[in-house]
């Protein structure tokens, strides 16, 4: 059920719970019986903003728990492949052990993995 507000004209404000269909009755108040009257305490909501600022704020909060994407990001280095720095080049081999009958093994690999 939902909760109204009531104004008593003795004892003030109060909330009561009363279903929708009595809504619009008077409810009695809690404390000297007194049939009141509900009233709405909530103010409009308008807006000083223009259109344009309020479209901003809107974006800005759908948008603040977003992950940004790599292409708003950026890349993070600007040398080429092969500088050696470690961020352009490109993927690096790992490293192989060969067994005497020629198989091969990945030391760097998942161990409890077995491989084809």
């Amino acid at each position: 059920m939902p909760m109204y507000d009531y104004e008593c004209p003795t004892c003030g404000d109060f909330t009561g719970m009363r279903p929708m269909a009595e809504s619009g009755l008077p409810q009695p108040c809690p404390d000297c019986g007194t049939p009141s009257q509900r009233v709405i305490r909530m103010a409009p909501a308008f807006s000083g903003l223009s259109a344009t600022v309020r479209t901003a704020h809107a974006t800005n909060e759908r948008s603040a728990d977003r992950p940004k994407l790599l292409s708003e990001v950026g890349p993070t280095h600007k040398h080429g492949p092969g500088c050696g720095c470690g961020g352009g080049g490109g993927k690096k081999g790992r490293s192989v052990l060969r067994t005497p009958d020629g198989a091969k093994g990945f030391p760097t690999a998942r161990p409890w993995m077995i491989s084809h």
